[in-house]
């Protein structure tokens, strides 16, 4: 059994965790970095890069069939090697982290390769060698696919996300269990690759975290794309035999496909990572945080583990405040007002801040407004593929937006303004003073704030 004495051991090297573990190396501090899987996390590998590389690629087809009627013919004939090969190429062939765990350790940082536990205050386990942090230990270990309970279920050859982006070929059918932002986008996906799949959603919508008419643009569109969409359904059994996959609804209905995706959530564990030792819930669902990002004694958490938002730029920001603090540098606090999330189906689903439903449970005076992108002029002007809106929840007491959601062929981008405005808190009739470009898709926002009411 190895003893090593470190400034700071960081428990897991996803985006947020790399960033901390390689600029406090570069600091000049002893750190020791703990990865069970691959350096980089999920986001490079199997989440944020890949999948985009998918939906790119899935895009750039729709366009091509949006072309007859508008600019002449055209015949679109998908092909899936290319984005395989791309996808492999971008995760530095075949899922090799070999060039971001140089990266880390030339910056003078020592990886331990290996599932780590935290065995007590300042101690991590791995394997046989124990790690003592001077300064603490930094938690970010992220989630893992969480797969329900089905009956049937295990011991079949479901994907997650995982696989579906390790795919060589376009499955015929495919099933997709979770009709949130992974399954709604993969969805589409193999769609527009010519798999015929069926999505299954055990909420009353699509997209359940997101506003009610983000649901259900994406159910039309995936309705006219010969999606089936089955929500307020719950898988009840799965069986998997002569290579296809039959599962049954609570509703009675059965789905049949050579696939099944399993995309409903995702789940830190807390037990595993032995948070008991430094007198934390193993039990609760996520590590809750101070505005320092401080769970314990000595002990910071980042990323999906906080249960702040799941994504790669939150454990990015995250990461910054704690870079901080354990330096002792100034630095904001964390502010999570205004969290920005994007669903990159087509259209692109963009919201930040609360939702008009979670702004009325608060008791505030709520105001709401909202534009349609095909009404607006550079909607008009887009024609094939304008399906959108932009909806704003207002805070009229204090006279500021509290939330928005910008949907539409450029979503996530108009999300920027937005996001801006909640953040800072700027006045409603700033932004009707505001000039807006024309024709633009953002132009759409003037429109909605005229439609507060």
């Amino acid at each position: 059994m190895g003893q090593h004495e470190f400034d700071v051991v960081v428990l897991g090297l996803g985006p947020g965790g790399e960033e901390v573990a390689g600029r406090l190396a570069e600091a000049g501090l002893a750190v020791a970095g703990v990865e069970s899987r691959l350096v980089g996390g999920e986001c490079p590998y199997f989440g944020c890069v890949p999948s985009k590389m998918m939906i790119r690629a899935a895009n750039l087809l729709a366009e091509g069939r949006r072309i007859p009627g508008m600019a002449g013919r055209a015949a679109v004939d998908p092909e899936w090697s290319p984005v395989a090969a791309r996808i492999r190429a971008e995760a530095t062939d075949d899922w090799d982290d070999t060039v971001a765990a140089d990266r880390f350790t030339g910056k003078g940082g020592t990886l331990f390769r290996g599932v780590g536990r935290i065995t007590g205050p300042g101690e991590v386990r791995v394997g046989e060698d124990v790690l003592r942090a001077r300064r603490g230990i930094v938690i970010n270990t992220g989630a893992g696919p969480a797969i329900p309970p089905i009956p049937g279920l295990a011991g079949t050859p479901y994907w997650t996300n995982r696989e579906a982006v390790q795919v060589t070929e376009v499955p015929g059918s495919l099933i997709v269990l979770g009709g949130g932002a992974i399954g709604a986008e993969l969805a589409q996906v193999f769609t527009r690759f010519g798999s015929r799949v069926s999505v299954v959603e055990a909420m009353d919508r699509l997209l359940p975290v997101e506003e009610p008419e983000s649901g259900a643009l994406l159910a039309e569109v995936f309705g006219a794309a010969g999606m089936t969409v089955r929500t307020g359904a719950a898988a009840a059994s799965v069986r998997h035999s002569d290579g296809r996959f039959t599962v049954a609804l609570d509703t009675g209905e059965a789905l049949d496909a050579e696939r099944l995706l399993v995309a409903t959530g995702r789940r830190a564990d807390l037990a595993g990572i032995g948070a008991g030792a430094i007198g934390l819930d193993e039990h609760a669902r996520f590590i809750a945080v101070d505005e320092r990002m401080r769970a314990a004694d000595r002990v910071w958490a980042i990323g999906d583990i906080t249960g702040n938002g799941a994504f790669t730029h939150m454990s990015m920001y995250e990461a910054g405040i704690v870079i901080a603090d354990i330096l002792g540098e100034q630095h904001h606090s964390a502010e999570y007002h205004a969290v920005p999330r994007v669903t990159f189906t087509d259209p692109e689903i963009g919201s930040v801040g609360l939702s008009e439903a979670q702004a009325r449970d608060r008791g505030l005076d709520v105001r709401v407004g909202i534009s349609q992108i095909p009404s607006s002029s550079r909607g008009w002007i887009h024609k094939a593929g304008n399906e959108g809106f932009i909806k704003l929840v207002q805070d009229a007491r204090r006279g500021v937006l509290i939330g928005a959601t910008s949907a539409g062929p450029a979503g996530g981008e108009v999300l920027s303004m937005l996001t801006l405005a909640v953040h800072a808190g700027v006045q409603v009739q700033r932004l009707r003073e505001m000039i807006y470009a024309y024709p633009t898709f953002h132009r759409a926002v003037e429109s909605a704030l005229a439609d507060l009411a």
